[in-house]
């Protein structure tokens, strides 16, 4: 009866609450401790019960003083509360949240110190059978708030570069176990950012932004006696401006090793403006003679002075220029590094704090002009950088008033004599012009002399008469700097410019030419060694012009185009010939452009050009497909020829020779144009009138028996201007109109200039097929004729030929032949043959049938007759008896 029993007990828990399962009700583990005055919140959950998904939670208390329990509040019922905790619950200071169906918390926006004692959560039951726990208890401990904050203010102002200590004091009066931890922020703005919290377990923790800083010993934290606390911040920068704040906040750590923060005081400590370097910085550069007026090869020396607020804390960079040029650096690290050109003879030293000297030995004219001292200040930011040396923040960089230095010299003075040497006559004669210098007076010491060539070309003759061309110079070291027009002739020998005596420089043209006649003049200029030991020029006169000119007779061109090849249908050649004759024109070369155009009327258009040195080039007008058929060529001392292969209708029009005459003044330099000249016009022109096609077809048999081929041929022929094999195609197709069933066309079978074939589907057994015999001859098969193939046949091509004209395949008119007559003839024997055998067949099988079958039945009946089994009987009766 018990065994019974618990089954039933085991199948009814099963069916009614899913399981035998207890439930489970816990609260936040305690003991609690909490600060009077600010929020509490204690959780309560149920698990593992049976019922609807969501509970009902009530709370009740019991005071340290007073063991009786009191009703706080219910989710379920509002009339639940004690009446000495109803007010309480209607304004909201203790109310119960839902979190979940099976969670809740109990909330106490300010708690107090009655408020100490043990909290229950009860959950009634909604359990079929009562199991498990239905409510836990925890105890609140309410300390009073003694947490105190008291920090001390900072300076408003600190330099950049100086360190900025903040005093913090966090104090509270210790009943329970709390703890305690401090927190720096910086505030800018609504923005505040932590620097760094101290505890509460004894650790530090840094803001995002200051964790390198950290790292790097840029912020220390001091722990002092009796709750204070100090943050060192070293090397501020203006970033580290703003509103800094001391938060103090008191811990409670509970079961499971969870902190719990259970009361905060933060407080202002004040306000800290970081002084930019760049405000008290102040570079000044001074000379120690004012006006600073020097000769050359004096010592030069300037003085840079740096001050500022923090200038203990700074590293600085001083560099000192010469106009936009850096001279000499010093780094921070002390090192001194000047430009190359002036490394002997610069010096940079440091004198006192913030007092550095310049210093440059022997002085020279381009020397001169204005200094300026330029200083770069920079923080030490702390810990190592990628490459192993300190990181560093450049916090300003500021420049002094520029200082002129002046270095003066007497100028040297000469005077110039321009003369001709040698002055040509004809053309191609050579021409020396002399440049006398005398009355030399006050050229430095090592000091040498330049010069430099112009020619300005005469009114009509080589050029503008107004503007003078740069033929060439010597420098004071006596380098030489051709002038763009005249660099491939200096270069080359056909002209050259030397220097024969200390104060004598020549100008030699080997072959003077038109170009060349003009007015010259030379320019000489006085040179000076700097102290890097480079050639500076310092003063320059210039001559009066010399003319060199001689009376000349024009060269002339003539140039005459002749057909040669006529080109009278496309496709044909064209051929032309430029012949070319000359006066007062000695040894030449032609350059030869081919030229044309549509109309008179038209654009012009090249379509080749010759160069001098033979070189074939075509021209933008020539298709690129087409250059082939394209030659140009010099077939005589004064001859070229032109030939155009395969002309098309785009090319009518007219051809002519435009041709240069070209000297050299001596071999191996660059050609010289002397003259040009165009020839008469040749013209092109054809009309395309194409070919002219022809169709026939014939057949060898136009009567066929039955299962017999039929063929015939449809054959094109071609006359007037015949295009060539490979240029000529055909579409080809047949047609034939039935015997019988009407009158109406079909097509039977087609090729098309591709030699693509295709049949059409036919109701007859026969087959088509099509064979190209040539260009011009194409036969049609019929195999295995029927009745149903027999009619009038007839053949239509369409002719493509490539156009010599235009270069394209063309589509002549579509040509249909005269029309051929089959016939399909029906043999009577041959149809007959096969009836006629079967039956024969027939006749003989069903006589020799009938045959064998009489001989069975009379061979069948006669045995029976003559055979009496009985009779036989009778006499073997008698003969035993």
């Amino acid at each position: 009866m018990k065994m019974d029993y618990s089954l039933l007990t085991l199948v009814f828990c099963v069916f009614t609450i899913g399981g035998c399962s207890a439930r489970v009700v816990k609260v936040s583990p305690g003991p609690l401790i909490r600060v009077e005055g600010q929020p509490v919140s204690i959780r309560c959950d149920v698990n593992e019960y049976s019922g609807p998904r969501e509970q009902d939670f009530e709370w009740k208390m019991s005071r340290e003083a007073s063991p009786a329990q009191l009703k706080i509040i219910s989710t379920f019922d509002a009339s639940y509360s004690h009446p000495s905790l109803s007010k309480r619950v209607a304004s909201g200071d203790i109310s119960v949240v839902r979190l979940k169906d099976n969670e809740s918390d109990l909330k106490i926006a300010e708690v107090k110190a009655l408020d100490a004692g043990l909290y229950w959560c009860q959950t009634p039951s909604t359990d079929s059978v009562m199991s498990g726990n239905y409510e836990a208890q925890v105890q609140l401990i309410v300390i009073p708030n003694t947490l105190s904050v008291s920090p001390q203010t900072p300076p408003p102002e600190v330099p950049e570069g100086s360190d900025l200590t903040l005093s913090c004091s966090v104090t509270r009066t210790l009943t329970q176990p709390t703890y305690l931890s401090v927190t720096w922020s910086l505030k800018n703005g609504a923005t505040s950012e932590e620097i760094l919290t101290f505890g509460p377990q004894g650790g530090v923790v840094t803001g995002p932004k200051f964790t390198r800083r950290y790292a790097d010993g840029g912020i220390r934290l001091v722990p002092g006696k009796d709750g204070q606390f100090e943050l060192v911040i070293s090397r501020v920068t203006t970033s580290d401006g703003g509103t800094y704040e001391c938060n103090g906040t008191e811990w409670t750590h509970e079961s499971g090793g969870k902190w719990i923060q259970i009361v905060e005081n933060m407080k202002e400590m004040g306000t800290v403006k970081v002084i930019p370097t760049g405000q008290s910085l102040s570079v000044k550069a001074t000379s120690p003679s004012t006006p600073l007026l020097l000769s050359p090869g004096d010592t030069m020396t300037l003085l840079c002075s740096v001050t500022a607020d923090n200038l203990q804390a700074l590293a600085l960079e001083v560099t000192w220029l010469a106009g936009d040029r850096d001279l000499v650096t010093m780094e921070r690290s002390g090192v001194v590094i000047a430009n190359m050109s002036a490394s002997d003879e610069v010096s940079l030293e440091r004198t006192g704090g913030g007092e550095y000297r310049l210093g440059v030995r022997g002085v020279s004219m381009e020397e001169g002009g204005e200094y300026t001292c330029r200083v770069r200040a920079f923080i030490e930011k702390g810990g190592k950088s990628a490459g192993g040396g300190g990181r560093w923040h450049m916090a300003a960089e500021k420049k002094s008033s520029p200082v002129t230095v002046k270095v003066s010299q007497i100028k040297p003075s000469y005077t110039l004599t321009l003369e001709p040497a040698v002055n040509p006559q004809v053309t191609a004669e050579p021409t020396e012009l002399a440049c006398l210098v005398t009355n030399i007076t006050h050229v430095p010491l090592g000091g040498r002399l330049g010069i430099t060539w112009e020619h300005t070309a005469l009114p009509g003759v080589g050029g503008d008469a107004k503007t003078s061309h740069h033929i060439g110079s010597l420098d004071g070291s006596g380098n030489l700097l051709p002038g763009a027009m005249y660099s491939d002739r200096l270069k080359s020998g056909a002209m050259s410019l030397t220097r024969v005596q200390p104060n004598t420089f020549k100008l030699r043209i080997l072959r003077t030419q038109e170009i060349d006649m003009g007015q010259y003049s030379c320019t000489v200029s006085a040179w000076s060694a700097s102290s890097q030991g480079d050639m500076v020029k310092i003063t320059e006169h210039k001559s009066s012009p010399v003319t060199v000119q001689w009376d000349t007779k024009r060269p002339s061109l003539n140039v005459v185009a002749k057909r040669v090849r006529e080109a009278s249908v496309g496709g044909a050649t064209f051929e032309m010939s430029c012949t070319v004759t000359t006066e007062n024109l000695g040894e030449a070369g032609y350059s030869v452009l081919i030229q044309s155009q549509e109309s008179l009327e038209g654009n012009v258009r090249t379509i080749m050009t010759l160069s001098p040195d033979n070189v074939v080039q075509h021209g933008g007008a020539t298709d690129p497909n087409r250059r082939d058929s394209l030659v140009l060529a010099k077939s005589g001392p004064a001859e070229f020829r032109f030939r155009l292969a395969g002309v098309q209708l785009s090319d009518r029009g007219f051809y002519w020779c435009d041709i240069t005459a070209w000297t050299k003044q001596q071999p191996g330099q660059t050609w010289t144009k002397a003259t040009s000249a165009e020839s008469n016009k040749v013209r092109i022109d054809f009309q395309e009138n194409g070919p002219s096609f022809t169709i026939a077809i014939q057949s060898d048999d136009t009567s066929v028996y039955p299962s017999r081929t039929a063929k015939m041929e449809c054959s094109l022929s071609v006359s007037g201007s015949s295009p060539k094999t490979d240029d000529l195609a055909y579409e080809v197709r047949w047609f034939f109109t039935r015997l019988r069933g009407g009158q109406t066309t079909t097509q039977v079978a087609s090729v098309d200039r591709f030699g693509i074939v295709k049949t059409e589907e036919r109701n007859s057994s026969s087959e088509v097929a099509i064979e190209r015999r040539d260009t011009h001859t194409y036969l049609m098969n019929i195999f295995g004729t029927q009745d149903g193939d027999s009619g009038e046949y007839y053949c239509v091509a369409t002719p493509w030929y490539l156009s010599a004209s235009t270069g394209a395949w063309t589509q002549a008119g579509e040509l249909t032949s005269s029309r051929v007559f089959l016939t399909v003839q029906f043999a009577v024997w041959d149809s007959l043959q096969l009836p006629l055998l079967y039956g024969a067949s027939a006749s003989i099988g069903v006589g020799l049938f009938s045959l064998v079958l009489g001989l069975v039945c009379a061979h069948c009946c006669c045995r029976n007759t003559t055979h009496t089994p009985r009779s036989r009987n009778k006499l073997m009766d008698l003969e035993m008896d």
